[in-house]
C-alpha cells in the first residue's frame, strides 16, 4: 500500500513498450484495458487514503526532498488523478471497435503505446511534488498527444498535430523559462520548499517575470482564450477516442498545474494582490465563454462544435478561479470534474456516430435519432448537462459559480454565467433538432442514414456509464462538493 502512489505512474509506463513488443491488436487491448482499470482502482484507493489520513508523500529512492524527487498527494490532485484515470478507463473500454475503424491496422500498436505514454505523463504531472519533474511529465504527455492526433484518417489531422506541436512547444518553453527563473532565485525545485522560500522575495522582478512566463505557458497548454487556436482542429481531426480522452483529461490536468503554481508555489497574496492576475484571468474567462459558445453555434461538424464548446467550458472553470475566494475556487474545481464527465460523454457520442456513418456533419445526419436512439439519447442527456439543467452535473457547476459570483457582490458575473448557458441551448438544440425532428431528404443524408444501425454494445455501455454519472453526481453531490471544498480551502491556506 505504501507504494501505490508511485505505481500509479510506473504501471502504465512499463506497459508502454509492452504494447510495441506484442504488436497485435488482439493481445494489446486486454493489456491496456487491464492497466487502465488498475490505475483507476489505485486512484480511488488513494483518494480514500487521503480523506482518512491526510496528505501522502513518497520519496523516490528514499532521497528526501528537496535533494530528491517526491510524489505528493493531497485532496486536489487526488481528485484530478481520479478524473484522469476514470476517463481513461471508460474511454479505453469504449475504444476497441472505434480504433479498428478509424486507425489503420499497422499503426494500432503504435496508437496504444502513445496512449499509455500519454496516461503516464498526465498522472505524473498530477502527483509529482517537483516542478522540473512536472515539466518532464508535461512533455511526455504533450509529445504523445501530437502523435495520437496525427493518426487521424483525414489529412487535416497532420496539420492539426503540427499546429498543436508548434503551440505546445512555445507553451513548454515558457514553462521551462519560468521554472528556470524560480530555480535561479531559490535554489530548489520542490513545491513546498519553493513556497517557503518565495515568501521573502515575492515582489522581486524576477519572480513576477517567472509568474508571467508560467501563466502564459500553462494557459496556452489548456487553451484559454486567446491562446486557444490549436484546440478546435486538434479535437476535430484526431481519432474520435483521442478527442474524447484529451477533452476529458488534458485540459483538466493543465488547469490543475495552473492552480498548483498560483496557489501552492506563489500563494494568493502574490498572485492576486501584487500582480492582479485575477482581473486578467477574469477577462480571458469571460471572452472564452462567449467566443467559444458563439463559435460553436455556427459549426456543422459536431466534433468541432464540441471543441469550441470546450473553450467556453474552460472559461467557466477559470472564471471560478479568478473570483479568488474559497467559493469561487470550489466552483471551478467542481466544474473541473463535471466537465470531464459530460464532455467525454459527448465526444463518445460523436465517436459512435463516426463508427456507423463515417461522418459528423450535421447536414448528413438528418433523422439519425431514429436509427441510433441510444446514442442520441445519451447526447441529449449530456447536452442538457452542459446547458445546466437541474438534476445534472452541469446544473451543480453553474449553481456554485453563480453563488460564488453573488458572494462577491457581482451580479454581472452571475448574469454572464446564465447568458452563456442560454447560448449553449442553441447549439445543443441544433443537434437534437437534426437528429430527431428533421426528416431525411432525398440526397446525401438519405444515402448515409439509410444504412445506419445502433452502435455496438461495447461502445454503448461505457457511454451510458458516463451518462448515468452525469445524473448521479447531479443529484448526490456530497463526494464532489466535499472534495472541491477541501481542495479550495487547502489552496487558500485555510487547511
Amino acid at each position: 500500500m505504501s507504494h501505490l502512489l508511485v505505481l500509479l505512474v510506473i504501471i502504465p509506463l512499463v506497459a508502454t513498450p509492452l504494447c510495441i513488443l506484442l504488436h497485435r491488436q488482439s493481445l494489446i487491448w486486454p493489456v491496456v484495458f487491464t492497466v487502465s482499470w488498475l490505475c483507476f482502482y489505485i486512484a480511488c484507493r488513494l483518494v480514500i487514503m487521503v480523506q482518512d489520513g491526510g496528505e501522502l508523500v513518497y520519496f523516490l529512492g528514499n532521497w528526501a526532498a528537496p535533494w530528491g524527487i517526491e510524489y505528493r498527494l493531497d485532496t486536489l490532485n487526488a481528485l484530478v488523478a481520479v478524473i484522469v484515470s476514470g476517463v481513461n478507463a471508460l474511454v479505453i473500454t469504449f475504444a476497441r471497435a472505434s480504433v479498428i475503424r478509424e486507425i489503420s491496422a499497422d499503426r494500432i500498436y503504435l496508437f496504444y503505446s502513445a496512449y499509455l505514454l500519454n496516461l503516464t505523463g498526465l498522472l505524473g504531472v498530477t502527483i509529482t511534488g517537483d516542478v522540473f519533474n512536472m515539466f518532464v511529465f508535461i512533455e511526455i504527455s504533450s509529445l504523445s498527444s501530437y502523435a495520437m492526433i496525427s493518426l487521424g484518417k483525414h489529412r487535416q489531422a497532420l496539420l492539426a498535430a503540427y499546429r498543436y506541436l508548434i503551440m505546445g512547444t512555445i507553451g513548454a518553453t515558457f514553462i521551462l523559462i519560468g521554472v528556470g527563473l524560480l530555480y535561479v532565485m531559490t535554489g530548489t525545485l520542490n513545491i513546498p520548499d519553493l513556497h517557503a522560500r518565495l515568501n521573502a522575495m515575492e515582489t522581486t522582478r524576477t519572480i513576477i517575470t517567472a509568474m508571467a512566463f508560467l501563466t502564459v505557458g500553462i494557459t496556452l497548454k489548456f487553451a484559454l482564450f486567446p491562446l486557444h487556436s490549436w484546440l478546435p482542429n486538434a479535437y476535430t481531426y484526431a481519432p474520435s477516442v483521442v478527442s474524447a480522452f484529451l477533452a476529458g483529461t488534458t485540459t483538466k490536468v493543465f488547469i490543475y498545474v495552473l492552480l498548483r503554481f498560483l496557489f501552492s508555489v506563489f500563494g494568493t497574496g502574490n498572485v492576486f494582490d501584487i500582480v492582479s492576475l485575477d482581473n486578467v484571468l477574469l477577462i480571458c474567462a469571460l471572452l472564452a465563454i462567449f467566443s467559444g459558445s458563439l463559435a460553436a453555434i455556427y459549426q456543422n461538424n459536431i466534433k468541432k462544435m464540441l471543441a469550441y464548446s470546450s473553450i467556453a467550458q474552460i472559461g467557466y472553470i477559470v472564471l471560478g478561479i479568478s473570483i479568488g475566494s474559497v467559493a469561487g475556487l470550489m466552483a471551478g474545481i467542481i466544474h473541473l470534474f463535471n466537465h470531464a464527465v459530460m464532455k467525454t460523454a459527448l465526444f463518445l457520442c460523436a465517436a459512435c456516430i463516426v463508427y456507423r456513418t463515417d461522418t459528423v456533419n450535421l447536414n448528413s445526419l438528418r433523422g439519425i435519432g431514429r436509427k441510433m436512439p441510444w446514442t442520441m439519447a445519451a447526447f441529449l442527456v449530456a447536452g442538457l448537462s452542459m446547458i445546466g439543467v437541474p438534476l445534472t452535473v452541469g446544473f451543480i457547476s453553474k449553481w456554485y459559480l453563480i453563488l460564488a459570483a453573488l458572494n462577491r457582490d457581482s451580479w454581472l458575473l452571475a448574469i454572464a454565467v446564465l447568458v452563456g448557458s442560454l447560448i449553449t441551448i442553441i447549439y445543443v438544440w441544433r443537434v437534437v433538432e437534426t437528429a430527431w425532428f428533421t426528416r431525411k431528404d432525398g440526397g446525401q443524408a438519405d444515402n448515409v442514414i439509410g444504412k445506419v444501425k445502433e452502435a455496438p454494445l461495447s461502445m454503448l455501455i461505457p457511454l451510458w456509464f458516463l451518462v448515468i454519472a452525469n445524473i448521479y453526481f447531479g443529484i448526490d453531490t456530497d463526494v464532489t462538493v466535499n472534495l472541491a471544498r477541501h481542495s479550495a480551502e487547502l489552496l487558500m491556506g485555510l487547511k
